[in-house]
């Protein structure tokens, strides 16, 4: 399953928080193992269990665990990612709910195979906004930010409120008075599931009228980034990048890391949040292209050695009995075997 990830623009909205309250907020972002410039682009992607770390750190430094409800209150979606822009440049609260669920990931990205992460559902006769995040209480905090931007946010533009209840999942923090003064409302902990009860004709209520033009303009970018997600990836790159060099012997994954824009140290963060690394890909690298080869049946198993940049012939069987079971000699014979059996 693909890593989670976060906006930099969310990450770099709450590095900005941190310091006006006084906190080392640009030291707790290097001890999170973040970057600061990968906060520059506020459409780049941040590993969330960084993020995670960052918060918990955060609230060590200042001692205050409702810093995501507190950041969530005063610092609205719209000035830290093009989603909060999408969502306040629709006409109605309707069209905004389904603007965020086309354009959640571009927020916080789970996995693209699962459903939006939001969803309005009737229970019971009332309206909920649930969030469908998988293990929320491994990371509540993203709960609470998320619930106080939405219910806070909206109201600079509402002419009443719209959240008359928060559900959560996680048991009552240390801050649980908090929820009582961000959300104006009844909060239930350790309820089944992550929820805002909204008011029942809450999707007619208008936002901005006439800023179609405006909504257009930031669809087309949204639609854009949410295409790019995948080219964005470092991992084709870098196996681009390897496959120009592989003959000759070990890689530096600094000169690679240089090649590709990066330190070393961000080339190997990013492959973290897809879940692989520098080793991982130069080995199913050179598997890759020793199985091409010799299927095809043309090149020495010498030739082959020298192709995937291993030091001998010796090296090389051991490399491919790990990677398929098989010694290259018995797999060139099989799969010899196999074509012309497919010939008949």
């Amino acid at each position: 399953m693909q890593q989670p990830t976060i906006a930099a623009g969310i990450v770099d909205g709450f590095v900005a928080f941190l310091a006006r309250r006084g906190a080392a907020a640009n030291q707790l972002a290097k001890q999170a193992d973040i970057d600061p410039r990968d906060l520059d682009n506020p459409d780049a992607r941040i590993p969330v269990h960084q993020y995670a770390t960052l918060m918990r750190l955060a609230q060590q430094a200042t001692g205050d665990t409702g810093l995501a409800l507190r950041f969530g209150a005063e610092v609205g979606m719209a000035e830290v990612s093009i989603l909060g822009l999408i969502m306040e440049a629709s006409a109605t609260m309707g069209e905004a709910f389904a603007q965020m669920q086309r354009y959640g990931r571009l927020a916080v990205a789970i996995d693209p195979r699962l459903p939006p992460r939001f969803a309005r559902k009737h229970r019971h006769g009332a309206l909920l906004l649930v969030d469908h995040r998988a293990e929320p209480n491994d990371f509540p905090e993203m709960t609470e930010e998320a619930f106080a931007q939405l219910a806070c946010g909206p109201r600079r533009f509402l002419e009443r409120p719209h959240v008359l209840g928060v559900y959560v999942t996680h048991p009552a923090p240390v801050h649980a008075d908090l929820y009582a003064e961000i959300f104006g409302c009844p909060v239930t902990f350790e309820a089944g599931f992550n929820a805002l009860e909204l008011q029942p004709g809450v999707a007619d209520w208008p936002i901005a009228g006439s800023r179609r033009y405006v909504l257009d303009i930031l669809r087309e970018r949204g639609d854009r980034l949410l295409a790019e997600g995948a080219e964005s990836r470092v991992r084709p790159r870098l196996e681009e990048a390897l496959r120009l060099v592989l003959h000759q012997g070990e890689p530096s994954a600094d000169a690679i890391a240089k090649q590709l824009g990066y330190s070393r140290s961000t080339l190997f963060r990013r492959l973290r949040s897809e879940s692989t690394s520098f080793s991982i890909v130069l080995d199913e690298l050179r598997r890759d292209v020793s199985i091409a080869h010799l299927k095809r049946g043309r090149t020495s198993l010498a030739e082959v050695t020298y192709l995937v940049g291993l030091s001998d012939p010796a090296s090389f069987s051991r490399a491919f009995a790990r990677w398929t079971g098989q010694t290259p000699g018995r797999y060139r014979l099989l799969s010899n075997r196999d074509d012309v059996a497919r010939q008949r």
